[in-house]
C-alpha cells in the first residue's frame, strides 16, 4: 500500500508540474532593444520591421525598440553626441547627463553643427526622465557607417568596442549591424561579384565581433550570397545610394537571425515600406526614390529566397576564421 501511495503521489506531482512547465515556457517575454545608427537604420523604419518579425517568430514576445539616429553620422559622432549615456541609462547619473548637456550646449553655438542641437533636445528629455528610464537594455544594435572597419572616417573598430563595453556592463547583448553600401547593386548583375574583397572585410568584422563578444548582422556576406544566387535582384536604389526595400528585408531577416540564433524562414512578414518619397518631380508620397511604389510586397518565392539567403549568409559568417 505504501509503495502504491508513493507512486500515486509521484504521478500526481508530475501531472501538476507538466502544465506549470509548459506555462512557464509560454510565458510572455520582453526584449528592450536599442538601435544606434544613421539613415541605414532609419530607412524603411528598419527597427519596426525587426520588431514585427521578432514578435511573429517568437510567440508571446514583446519587442520594445528604441532608435537613436543621427543621419550620416558615425559611432564616433554618436559618442560626441552623448549616445553612450542612453546605452548606460540604467546607471546614468544626473551629473553625467548634465556634463553631456553642457558640452553639447557649447558645440551647439557653432551654426554648422545641426547635430548638437538635435542631441540637446534628446538629452533634455533624458534628463527629465532619468529615473523613469532606468530599465536596462537587453540588446544594443550598433550600426556601422560604411564598409570600412578601421581608420577615418568611420572609426567603427575603435568606437564599437567602447559602446559594447558599456552595453555589456549593463548586462546587454551586442549586435554589430554591418552596412555594405559599396557592394549593393542598383542593377541586375551580369557577372559574379568580387567575393575575395568582401570576405576579407568580413574576417575583419568577425575579429571585431570576437573582440567585443558581439553577434553580427553581416550584410556584406548576405548581400554577396543574394547577388550570387539571385543576380536578378537589386539591393539599392538607382537614384539614391541607400538600401532599397529588398536589402532592408534581407537586413531585417539577418538581424532576426542574430537576435535569436534562429532561421527567419517561414516568417509571415512579406512587405517593406520605404520612409522617403521621391524628390522629383512632384514628391509623390506613394513613390520611392526610383518612382516605384513605396511599399514593395514580395512574392512567395522572393520572400522564401530572401529569408533563406539571410539565414545561410548568417551561418556562413559564423564559420569564418
Amino acid at each position: 500500500m505504501t509503495r502504491t501511495l508513493h507512486r500515486l503521489a509521484l504521478t500526481a506531482l508530475a501531472l501538476v508540474s507538466l502544465p506549470l512547465t509548459a506555462a512557464a515556457a509560454d510565458a510572455p517575454k520582453t526584449l528592450n532593444v536599442l538601435f544606434i545608427g544613421n539613415s541605414f537604420t532609419a530607412r524603411h523604419n528598419l527597427s519596426t520591421v525587426v520588431k514585427a518579425m521578432a514578435e511573429a517568430g517568437q510567440p508571446g514576445l514583446t519587442f520594445n525598440r528604441t532608435d537613436v539616429i543621427y543621419g550620416g553620422r558615425t559611432l564616433r559622432d554618436h559618442w560626441r553626441l552623448g549616445s553612450q549615456n542612453i546605452v548606460k541609462q540604467s546607471t546614468l547619473t544626473e551629473a553625467e547627463e548634465k556634463a553631456t548637456i553642457a558640452a553639447l550646449e557649447k558645440d551647439a553655438q557653432d551654426p554648422k553643427d545641426k547635430y548638437a542641437k538635435s542631441a540637446l533636445e534628446r538629452h533634455a528629455q533624458v534628463l527629465a526622465k532619468l529615473e523613469a528610464n532606468r530599465k536596462p537594455w537587453d540588446i544594443v544594435v550598433l550600426q556601422s557607417y560604411r564598409d570600412d572597419t578601421e581608420g577615418d572616417p568611420t572609426l567603427y573598430a575603435e568606437y564599437a568596442p567602447k559602446f559594447a563595453a558599456l552595453a555589456k556592463a549593463q548586462g546587454a547583448r551586442v549586435i554589430l549591424y554591418e552596412t555594405t553600401p559599396q557592394t549593393q547593386n542598383e542593377k541586375p548583375l551580369t557577372a559574379a561579384p568580387d567575393s575575395d574583397r568582401i570576405l576579407k572585410k568580413e574576417r575583419a568584422i568577425a575579429a571585431l565581433a570576437k573582440q567585443t563578444g558581439a553577434s553580427v548582422a553581416p550584410m556584406a556576406i548576405v548581400a554577396l550570397r543574394c547577388q550570387t544566387q539571385r543576380p536578378d535582384i537589386t539591393l539599392r536604389f538607382v537614384n539614391d545610394n541607400h538600401l532599397n526595400q529588398t536589402m532592408a528585408y534581407l537586413t531585417a531577416c539577418t538581424l532576426y537571425s542574430a537576435l535569436f540564433n534562429q532561421s527567419p524562414v517561414g516568417l509571415p512578414i512579406d512587405s517593406i515600406t520605404d520612409t522617403r518619397s521621391m524628390d522629383a518631380p512632384k514628391n509623390d508620397p506613394t513613390k520611392d526614390r526610383d518612382g516605384n511604389p513605396i511599399t514593395r510586397k514580395f512574392s512567395e518565392k522572393d520572400r522564401a529566397d530572401l529569408q533563406r539567403i539571410a539565414w545561410e549568409g548568417w551561418q556562413e559568417f559564423q564559420k569564418l576564421p
